[in-house]
């Protein structure tokens, strides 16, 4: 009852027995592994040379991938083995999931991997904030499906979550909003540099990696509200908006708006190990580039019209990340074609956005809003919560999903590198409303990322 479907499984008669005396023969490098499975499992799994359970990295197993894994399990002996310890961990979540109640491990032979390497979820604690322990919740949960990605939405209009140092204001005035939609009632907070490192680390130990998003030039309001400089109209006082929609207070293209970006991006890299650094870049209104003089004349230097700014902006920052070993995400506009190859795009809109990034040279991670927005009801029952407005994305919406679809060119389908799951918070503020959208639509999502081969709505369900 695997979810997501292993690659290859062969069941056998028997069962191998975990309990408080079991223990753990660890090659070099198993030691993650070792440190999970007893998390797991809440047995001691104490280190042991004569152990007949083997955590063992092999890197002879090329066939598996960096996240493939091997495992057998028989009545006296279990063996998991992996070329890497992110394949170990993902062997780890196989076992937590095949144990039945008083220990018993089913035996089993299973050889794994995933189809892509990037397989997340994305949550939005820019617009309702959750607490770190509900994030830790979130990573334990995405991670035992071996979803290998939480990305953040850190910022937005209605709050700033992520604090830096050389702009205080950022979390003292950008984080709190004084009501949402007229409700009277104020919203905020905020993380800790070392509470999101902790989460980090907690993270990686679970196979996952946070991706922060730290959205521009677009969605800015927060940051303006706490430094109106930042904007195009330096004079104007602008409070954290109240209200939900695309908002047109975008930051300015002068040097000071560039050099906020780029200094409160070296903090985000110092607190966040990810290589992939998102950067937002969606639903920018142009208006104030359009009317200002300074823009405009910034859009004539550079050959273009005020409303071609966005990826221009985009891409000078992309250019710090990149000088910097990181590689820079946006999500794919209209206006993605102007930006460097380098760039990994989310197309949101239309999955047919993520084939013409392929076609430039872009690798891709697909989060087509009508399969992968889970924001969205689940169901058109008239019970069901409250939601994105619009049709209910449904299990089978998103369990019957491709990210590269069978008519693309192998070249084309080649760079698709996942799929990942959205969550944006706007009509949702608890984390149990978070939870009933989640689940059990991430479970679909999962096994789309990860499991090779034709795909059986109903035997998933039935696994579900």
């Amino acid at each position: 009852m695997l979810i997501p479907r292993p690659r290859q499984v062969v069941r056998q008669s028997g069962q191998f027995i975990l309990d408080t005396e079991t223990t753990l023969h660890l090659a070099p490098g198993a030691d993650r592994a070792a440190t999970l499975l007893r998390l797991r499992t809440g047995l001691p799994l104490r280190a042991a040379a004569d152990s007949s359970f083997v955590l063992a990295i092999d890197p002879a197993l090329s066939g598996l991938g960096d996240e493939g894994y091997g495992l057998t399990v028989g009545r006296d002996a279990v063996l998991l083995r992996a070329r890497t310890d992110a394949g170990l961990v993902n062997g780890v979540h196989t076992i937590s999931a095949l144990i039945e109640r008083g220990g018993r491990l089913p035996c089993v032979q299973i050889s794994d991997s995933p189809r892509f390497p990037w397989r997340g979820a994305m949550l939005d604690v820019a617009r309702h904030f959750q607490p770190v322990s509900y994030l830790r919740s979130v990573v334990d949960r995405i991670a035992s499906y071996k979803l290998n990605v939480l990305h953040l939405h850190l910022t937005d209009d209605q709050g700033w979550r992520m604090p830096v140092d050389a702009y205080p204001l950022l979390t003292e005035t950008g984080s709190v909003r004084a009501q949402t939609m007229g409700d009277g009632t104020p919203h905020g907070g905020h993380y800790t540099k070392a509470e999101l490192r902790e989460l980090v680390a907690y993270a990686a130990a679970r196979g996952v990696r946070i991706v922060p998003e730290i959205e521009m030039p677009g969605h800015a309001r927060a940051a303006l509200a706490a430094y109106p400089h930042l904007g195009n109209y330096p004079q104007r006082r602008l409070e954290v908006w109240d209200h939900w929609g695309i908002c047109e207070n975008v930051f300015g293209v002068h040097d000071e708006a560039f050099a906020f970006c780029t200094t409160v991006l070296d903090e985000v890299m110092e607190v966040f190990d990810s290589p992939y650094v998102h950067i937002g870049g969606d639903e920018c209104p142009t208006v104030e580039w359009e009317e200002s003089p300074v823009a405009r004349e910034v859009a004539a230097r550079a050959g273009l019209s005020p409303k071609e700014l966005n990826a221009w902006f985009l891409s000078r920052v992309g250019r710090h990340l990149l000088a910097r070993g990181r590689t820079p995400v946006c999500w794919a506009e209209p206006d993605a074609t102007a930006l460097p190859p380098e760039f990994v795009v989310m197309p949101w809109r239309d999955a047919v956005h993520g084939l013409g990034a392929a076609r430039r040279g872009h690798d891709v991670v697909m989060t087509p809003h009508r399969t992968t927005y889970l924001d969205y009801p689940q169901s058109d029952a008239p019970d069901e919560p409250p939601g994105q407005p619009g049709d209910p994305v449904t299990l089978a919406d998103v369990y019957t999903a491709e990210p590269a679809p069978a008519d693309w060119e192998p070249a084309e389908a080649a760079r698709v590198l996942g799929t990942q799951a959205q969550l944006w918070t706007e009509h949702v503020a608890t984390p149990a409303a978070i939870d009933y959208l989640l689940f059990p639509r991430i479970a679909a999502l999962a096994e789309v990322a990860w499991s090779e081969g034709p795909r059986d709505l109903t035997d998933f369900r039935r696994r579900l």
